[in-house]
């Protein structure tokens, strides 16, 4: 006799039941479209953190946006060494397949793992028990050093500064990758970076030039 399911998977399928009633039905034909095939406009590249869903943030429907979210929403340098470069294919999919014409990295309040960069204090240090993280958080190295210089490791301000590099850092090694760079080059392409404060629920949009984030009002 099977296992009854956890409260965690009985929590699920209500939602799931819900979802059949307000999210499905109300909206077969464009559930149909999308059975055709999906053609998104905006790639976002978010964080796994549990309180930043992309999608509740901007209001969308199913097919609107093509996400990936990963910790620290961050974005690896262009390589073509052999490994597993699961960020690097979602993003060729996107640029080259879907073709789409915005790509947003989307930073956000209280980063766990813009945290651990910033002290980097991780526990452990085999894979599974910190290594993964410590090499993938490494990614914000560089990044680190003036932010530190200039308010430390702890506290507020230094968070947000460690938060607000790791989107600059993204949108860096986003352009690395030659798809990216020639499309953005020839105005197909328009790379934007964002944080969602989770504290007051308010959307920051970084200016390109100065690099400076500001609340959209």
């Amino acid at each position: 006799m099977p296992d009854s399911p956890s409260p965690e998977l009985d929590h699920l399928i209500a939602g799931y039941r819900r979802f059949r009633e307000q999210g499905w039905t109300p909206k077969l034909e464009r559930w149909r479209e999308l059975g055709e095939g999906q053609h998104p406009k905006v790639m976002i590249i978010a964080c796994s953190d549990s309180r930043v869903d992309p999608a509740q943030i901007f209001d969308t429907d199913p097919g609107e946006m093509f996400v990936v979210r990963n910790v620290a929403a961050m974005v690896p340098p262009f390589e073509t060494a052999p490994g597993l470069h699961g960020v690097s294919a979602a993003l060729e999919f996107a640029v080259q397949v879907l073709k789409v014409r915005e790509i947003v990295v989307l930073g956000h309040g209280m980063c766990g793992g813009c945290q651990a960069a910033l002290s980097q204090n991780l526990q452990g240090s085999e894979p599974g028990h910190g290594g993964f993280i410590a090499n993938w958080i490494a990614l914000l190295d560089e990044a680190r050093g003036p932010v530190v210089a200039q308010y430390g490791t702890t506290g507020r301000e230094a968070e947000r500064a460690m938060e607000h590099a790791g989107v600059r850092t993204s949108l860096a090694n986003l352009r690395t990758f030659p798809c990216v760079a020639q499309k953005e080059e020839r105005g197909s392409l328009r790379l934007t970076g964002a944080f969602f404060a989770i504290s007051d629920g308010v959307l920051h949009v970084m200016d390109e030039t100065t690099g400076a984030f500001a609340p959209v009002v």
